[in-house]
């Protein structure tokens, strides 16, 4: 029986995880949850079937920040070390699968050995200019939390960004970068690859914005893994995941998104929220069975 390891990043939306936890609860699958520090309250999460783990190192999660690219190593060691796994999906605590088990461990029975990595197609070199390519400093302050003190390091942050223009100053310039959506499904050879790099990993994209999105996909191009991808020219196959997005956003799905989605060719989607519980439990419903 080949297992598979869930690896989730949840932080909120508590209603919409245990019922994620629900649709993964089988005797072929150990879920592994990674709560942001800030989270005040843990919710008490019960399977039957499934081991569950929840992670004792809990990490300050900031968007666009190194500590996505932290959060996501420390569940792949995790696991990596706990068993081995035919598969690593890599989830957030919002997402649910649009098939059930059965098909789910089928699908990845009949393609052992590929990796599903969603990659972003069509030119975008200025994007990876931006997030990589320059110095971000006071990272953990991208948000929009205010105070004197993040007012001042925001604009630190924008004058020496405008300062590295006006300089022509670049790093990681022999790099050949990659991008794609952050949320992977990948074997137990690449996790343990990319085990390997994880010194590298975080030298590398220090002070960088979203490098969530482009460090995986860099590390799988540049070695033999690349030749094992399921999809490079369409990021949604590639990584099997159906997600919301609409004009650079990402919606959360609701009712009259039903359709789309059972009918979805697609194993995960993402995203939802406890305001539209009713979506999740028909479609819960529909992959138990």
């Amino acid at each position: 029986m080949k297992k598979h390891a869930y690896l989730i990043i949840a932080h909120q939306e508590f209603d919409v995880l245990a019922l994620l936890i629900e649709a993964l609860d089988d005797e072929r699958n150990t879920i592994f949850i990674h709560f942001d520090k800030k989270a005040s309250t843990i919710p008490n999460l019960v399977c039957r079937y499934a081991k569950l783990i929840l992670l004792k190192n809990r990490i300050d999660v900031r968007w666009g920040d190194v500590s996505q690219i932290k959060v996501e190593l420390s569940l792949f060691n995790t696991a990596f070390n706990h068993d081995e796994y035919a598969y690593y999906h890599l989830m957030s605590g919002v997402d649910m699968p649009l098939k059930s088990q059965d098909y789910i461990h089928e699908f990845f029975e009949s393609h052992l050995g590929t990796e599903f990595i969603g990659f972003t197609s069509g030119d975008i070199s200025k994007e990876l200019e931006r997030k990589v390519k320059r110095y971000h400093f006071f990272s953990k302050h991208f948000g929009k939390k205010k105070g004197f003190i993040q007012f001042v390091k925001r604009v630190l942050r924008a004058s020496f960004m405008q300062l590295q223009i006006a300089l022509n100053l670049y790093r990681s310039k022999n790099i050949e970068l990659k991008k794609g959506t952050n949320w992977v499904s990948v074997t137990h050879n690449f996790v343990g690859y990319l085990l390997t790099q994880e010194h590298h990993v975080l030298k590398i994209y220090k002070h960088t914005f979203c490098a969530d999105e482009i460090y995986k996909q860099t590390l799988c191009w540049h070695s033999a893994f690349r030749k094992h991808i399921y999809d490079i020219d369409d990021e949604g196959r590639g990584s099997l995941r159906l997600i919301g997005w609409e004009n650079g956003h990402i919606n959360d799905f609701s009712n009259k998104d039903y359709e789309k989605l059972i009918h979805s060719p697609l194993l995960f989607a993402r995203k939802f929220n406890s305001k539209n519980l009713d979506i999740v439990q028909k479609i819960l419903q529909k992959v138990s069975n």
